[in-house]
């Protein structure tokens, strides 16, 4: 059987969850959790949660291994990964760590639309995230830091990552931002209509 296209981000680690071992679907999402993995996948939702783990199921990536009741919990389905969900994960992994590939985040599409706020608002919007990420690259460092103490590098790998993402975007907005107060970047309403028709295609008329 053919693997099944690329899945959800979610998807992926529910798969790489249940290689550890066999679990129900409310010890994966505290799992989940635990691991911080809810920093870079939706695990809130929990219609989205179910109906990743039904598609899954669907494509015959994990069955379920058995039905279980303690009272006085609700029963509790609890799921293991198939054959085939393993050599899925697989390819999907080799995949995932040689070939970049877009990944639509909301902030490039916003900075492309700063122009159309004022120039004072548009910077103050920007400062904002700049505080936020700074916060976020304190927390990162901090995290590495204790964790350095304690684990090998192998199982620090994600917060290497996210510390030299945090840090990238940080610099660059810094730098942006210093341009935008100095007066080096710049926009009006005008200035903005013009580049429009400028980049504009000619219509027929013309």
């Amino acid at each position: 059987m053919s693997t099944p296209g690329r899945p959800s981000l979610l998807a992926f680690v529910l798969l790489g969850l249940l290689q550890e071992a066999r679990m129900h679907p409310y010890e994966m999402q505290r799992l989940l959790k635990e691991r911080r993995k809810d920093r870079v996948v939706n695990i809130k939702e929990r219609s989205s949660f179910y109906q990743a783990i039904a598609r899954l199921e669907r494509d015959g990536l994990i069955a379920v291994h058995e039905t279980v009741q303690a009272a006085p919990r609700p029963e509790r389905t609890v799921y293991a990964i198939t054959g085939q969900g393993r050599q899925a994960f697989q390819t999907w992994l080799r995949s995932m760590l040689s070939q970049p590939r877009e990944t639509f985040g909301e902030f490039p599409v916003a900075i492309s639309y700063l122009p159309l706020l004022e120039v004072s608002e548009g910077l103050r919007l920007l400062e904002t995230r700049r505080a936020a990420l700074a916060a976020d690259a304190a927390e990162v460092k901090q995290k590495l830091a204790e964790g350095a103490a304690a684990l090998p590098r192998l199982l620090l790998l994600e917060e290497e990552l996210r510390q030299a993402v945090v840090t990238a975007e940080l610099d660059w907005l810094s730098s942006l931002i210093d341009d935008i107060a100095a007066g080096g970047v710049t926009w009006s309403a005008e200035s903005v209509a013009e580049q429009i028709r400028l980049l504009s295609p000619p219509t027929s008329d013309e």
